[in-house]
């Protein structure tokens, strides 16, 4: 099975100069736990922001979700991956690099996201 086939498609994307209350008001609306943070030019990298970056800076460090943006909070750059890979090979680079989602890029352009729920469901699908 390859990435292409278990990814998700529809990205939310969020600018890198938003408000952390922005960020998290997004997620919310979408059900989501993480968004991708903009490339700010073509030379630059994604970014990601989850729910537990956010309550990293927020709760620990007390920091002012209308004062930070996204860019003081996101990872980045992100460790990406290509469509054609096999599902294996990905679940493995996760492991490897202790995370639980990766960006799908084509051309260096964003066509998708692959967590580690994303394979368990596929995984789940075919015992089914």
């Amino acid at each position: 099975m390859l990435v292409k086939e278990v990814m998700v498609k529809n990205v939310v994307t969020i600018s890198p100069f938003a408000k952390l209350r922005e960020a998290m008001s997004t997620m919310k609306r979408h059900g989501i736990k993480s968004l991708v943070v903009e490339k700010q030019n073509q030379h630059d990298a994604y970014g990601l922001i989850t729910y537990t970056n956010i309550l990293k800076t927020v709760i620990a460090e007390q920091g002012d979700i209308d004062l930070l943006n996204v860019y003081d909070v996101c990872v980045k750059p992100v460790v990406s991956v290509g469509e054609s890979l096999s599902v294996q090979h990905v679940a493995s680079l996760m492991g490897q690099n202790r995370v639980k989602r990766l960006l799908v890029l084509k051309d260096n352009d964003l066509v998708g996201l692959i967590t580690m729920n994303d394979i368990m469901d596929e995984l789940l699908k075919q015992i089914d």
